[in-house]
């Protein structure tokens, strides 16, 4: 809480005029709210004290503190604060320079406001009045709204499970909203980019949401407060998402609520296109007639639209899905006439035209709302974008609020959410709205139908699949001759989609796989591919990235010849984007019994040859591989939810190693159910992996099981040293060598240590190096080494431990003469810590590991392996 006299805030606040302040109240409202969530007990606390607060409104505020709702508790407060008048409101600031540095939103909204100087209302657009339009304009504005408001006002969802090929609902009734964020997060996506987010929810939601990260609501996206430029022109807004998180569905409300004057007052016109649909154009086109293909009641009237630029909204979805390139950083477009696109009338490639947009060359005054994939956002890393913002899909209860909204019957809907979240994996899927719709669609029968049992009911993504399809097929399988055929024909269509990254498909590809157009008639088809009939052309889908690859993998499991198999699998090693992860997951998974069960009596049996094939695929590549391609195999075994085969790899390579990758709680969740179905693990490698305790609590549970466990480097802290204790007391622990070096302990956890190993009968060879534990640990480090009978070796090096302490760890030596105490303290007392010696550990670990004792159980080879030598 104490004030930075330096700070540049401080002195523009104390110029600051009253309303000035106001002003800067007003437009950051929305953001200060959520900027003071976490620390919002503490500004009530000084507010208190400055008496600018009472205690009873104190109270109130830290009621709804003590109750989890922080975000009702900071609204509390600036409106409290708000209505006390000027002096208040600056007492407010004032409380906020102080506790700046501990929350980070709070900081970037300071930091802006230095950035605005002596003048901090200016630029502010809090009420932006437009001009008064014509009244004919006001005519073809309504005309225009009536009709956007009936395209976009209902929701088409595939129903598969009833009779009703299609199902419509109102946008209204089925629209849950989605948490966006103010920002793209920064990171390579080398795996399939859908379940990489998924996994990575987990891992950062808790972290940084409320924290650090600004969530922004659709009616915000044009707000300036979040703009990251300054300029007259209008503003370009980038929404980045993966695949089914609800991009075009957001577009669609946003469209629907400008129709219905719900937001953005400030546009008198809204033009929504599809890239998918800008495909189709050949050749030269111009802004007019671009907007006349799609909305013709314009004709007569563009001229004067185009005279108030700044009440125009260009939407464009599905950058992704454009057939050609945007180069924002080729500067031939600003000088070369050909590129150039300045006017509405002038001829040019779609492409120059929504360049000229974006960066403002053309109608500058207008505004851009461009969605993409994360995989193509890199297009957009030049453009003159004005604020980035990101869906993450839903979290929390607004995963159980699709449930309840996509469900009639509110018995239902519990009882699927309830299995949902009782299995992590499934759970973790439902960040996103097309998993949820998938996981309602399938598992919504096995609730409401007498004949199903629900001991069947699906627990792996491959399984989920089978019944997805199988639903598909118990309804529009008749209809056709031969379903498997037709299968097979869409499979390979698929897979080639796979291979090439391709998810939208024209008629001449379904006519190359030999599969008609007039198939669609019968419904089959209908359900595994959506045609969309555009204003500009024909082309099919699949509803879901994850359904062609699982259809993709189906076919290739049925026809596989037995020699093929490894082609197949090393079509993956051959790219390194990570394309065919997820086919793979379902190809291993469709070994599971289960998975074949429901499709049998469509598909006739599954070919043992594959199964045999794909189990020596995955002995031979968790024989072979560390790493990456472990992770893929963790993820291959528990989808073929196969005792026996897991058994049979996991138990017999000598390392299953992940050293370097950061794992998140979810793959931890696979890991710890892989090493559940062994009896035993050789060694379990995960050496700075990140996991921290989140991700040890996932894996608690089975670590007794693994003769040797390296966690160095994975902060886990005292709190996760209390999870792990509980395998060291477990009576049937295996673990002889463990590694908790690099971990961020301190003295508090050398007891739970102690308490553990004290019963323990396994422990030969103990690494606590580079801790921070000090002299108040060294009796407890004490009881631990003359109780745990079993330890031949504890590393004590790089920690805290001075005079006295040294003396008494290094007199255990006498006391057990086949016992090394190995404790190298810092050299200095002015050392800042273990930190300090990171550079020698690498040196010193070959060191001390070469001797006799780690020579006689492990070969030279296995030392390699583990980075010793």
């Amino acid at each position: 809480m104490d004030p930075d006299p330096n700070s540049t805030v401080t002195g523009f606040l104390t110029k600051y005029r009253n309303a000035q302040l106001l002003q800067l109240m007003k437009f950051y409202g929305d953001r200060l709210e959520q900027a003071i969530e976490e620390g919002v007990d503490g500004v009530s606390s000084f507010l208190t004290r400055e008496k600018i607060l009472s205690g009873k409104e104190h109270s109130e505020i830290t009621e709804l503190v003590e109750k989890g709702n922080r975000a009702d508790s900071s609204k509390l407060l600036l409106n409290l604060v708000t209505g006390k008048g000027p002096q208040a409101q600056r007492k407010m600031w004032g409380a906020f320079v102080k506790m700046r540095h501990g929350l980070p939103k709070l900081d970037k909204i300071l930091k802006e406001i230095e950035k605005r100087g002596s003048d901090p209302v200016r630029d502010m657009d809090v009420a932006r009045s437009l001009s008064e339009m014509p009244s004919h304009l006001k005519d073809v504005q309504q005309k225009h709204k009536k009709m956007l408001q009936v395209q976009t006002e209902t929701l088409r969802l595939n129903t598969v499970v009833i009779k009703e090929k299609v199902k419509i609902f109102r946008l209204i009734d089925q629209y849950t909203e989605l948490t966006v964020i103010s920002t793209v997060r920064d990171r390579t996506l080398v795996e399939h980019e859908l379940l990489a987010r998924g996994r990575d929810l987990d891992e950062w939601r808790e972290k940084h949401l409320r924290r650090e990260l600004e969530k922004i609501r659709a009616d915000q996206l044009f707000y300036s407060g979040f703009s990251h430029r300054k300029s007259n022109s209008g503003n370009s807004v980038a929404v980045s998402g993966v695949p089914g998180i609800g991009k075009t569905t957001m577009v669609q409300k946003i469209v629907n609520d400008w129709a219905t004057g719900k937001i953005y007052p400030q546009f008198q016109f809204v033009f929504s296109f599809k890239f998918r649909d800008l495909n189709a154009i050949k050749g030269r086109i111009n802004l007019r007639n671009l907007i006349m293909d799609h909305y013709p009641d314009f004709e007569n009237v563009l001229e004067e639209v185009w005279k108030n630029p700044e009440g125009l909204l260009f939407i464009f979805d599905g950058l992704d899905e454009f057939k050609d390139s945007i180069d924002f950083s080729d500067s031939r477009r600003d000088r070369e006439p050909q590129f150039m696109c300045t006017d509405p009338e002038c001829w040019c490639e779609v492409s120059d035209i929504v360049y000229s947009l974006i960066q403002h060359k053309l109608l500058p005054e207008c505004s851009v709302l461009v969605t993409s994939r994360p995989t193509a956002l890199h297009l957009l890393e030049k453009a003159e974008i004005s604020v980035w913002a990101e869906i993450l899909g839903f979290v929390g209860a607004e995963r159980k609020e699709y449930f309840n909204r996509f469900f009639e019957d509110q018995m239902v809907a519990a009882a699927v959410f309830r299995h949902v979240e009782e299995n992590e994996i499934l759970y973790t899927m439902c960040y996103n709205p097309s998993y949820c719709w998938i996981l309602a669609l399938s598992l919504g029968p096995f609730f409401t139908e007498k004949d199903r049992t629900q001991q069947l009911v699906p627990r792996t993504i491959t399984q989920l699949y089978s019944y997805y399809i199988y639903n598909i097929l118990q309804n529009h399988g008749r209809e056709i001759g031969d379903p498997r055929d037709v299968l097979l024909k869409l499979g390979e269509m698929a897979f080639t989609g796979v291979s090439q990254k391709k998810i939208v498909f024209g008629e001449g590809d379904l006519i190359q796989h030999n599969l008609q157009p007039s198939q669609f008639l019968s419904g089959f088809l209908m359900e595994l591919l959506e045609r969309d009939d555009s204003i500009c052309s024909l082309v099919y889908t699949f509803p879901h990235l994850t359904i062609q690859e699982f259809v993709a993998a189906l076919a290739q499991f049925l026809v596989a010849h037995p020699n093929n198999i490894p082609k197949l699998f090393s079509e993956d090693r051959s790219v390194n984007d990570g394309r065919f992860e997820i086919f793979l997951r379902f190809v291993a998974g469709l070994c599971s019994p289960q998975a074949e069960s429901p499709l049998k009596k469509f598909l006739g049996p599954f070919p043992h040859q594959t199964t045999c094939g794909v189990i020596e695929w995955v002995k031979e590549t968790l024989a072979t591989f560390t790493g990456r391609r472990n992770l893929l195999m963790l993820h291959c075994l528990f989808e073929s939810q196969n005792k026996a085969l897991a058994q049979a790899t996991v138990g017999y390579v000598e390392i299953l190693a992940f050293d370097g990758l950061q794992l998140t709680p979810f793959d931890c969740v696979l890991l710890s159910r892989v090493i559940g179905f062994c009896d035993s693990v050789k060694e379990l490698a995960l050496r700075n992996c990140s996991i921290q305790r989140e991700g040890l609590q996932q894996l608690a549970s089975v670590l007794y099981k693994c003769r040797v466990l390296s966690l160095c480097g994975n902060n886990l802290g005292d709190s996760g040293v209390k999870l792990l204790c509980a395998a060291l007391k477990n009576p049937d622990c295996k673990i002889e060598r463990l590694g908790l070096d690099h971990n961020g302990l301190k003295d508090s956890c050398a007891k739970d240590l102690a308490s553990a190993l004290s019963t323990n009968q396994s422990l030969v060879y103990f690494n606590l190096s580079e801790n921070s534990f000090t002299n108040e640990s060294v009796p407890s480090l004490r009881r631990l080494i003359q109780t745990c009978k079993t330890l031949q070796w504890i590393e004590l090096r790089y920690n805290l431990f001075r005079g006295d302490g040294v003396r008494q760890l290094e007199s255990l030596k006498s006391l057990r003469p086949k016992l090394t105490v190995d404790i190298s303290c810092l050299p200095s007392e002015g050392g800042s810590g273990p930190q300090d010696f990171q550079r020698h550990r690498n040196e010193e670990l070959n060191q001390n590991l070469q001797t006799k004792f780690i020579q006689d159980r492990y070969s030279p080879e296995h030392l390699g392996m583990l980075g010793y030598v």
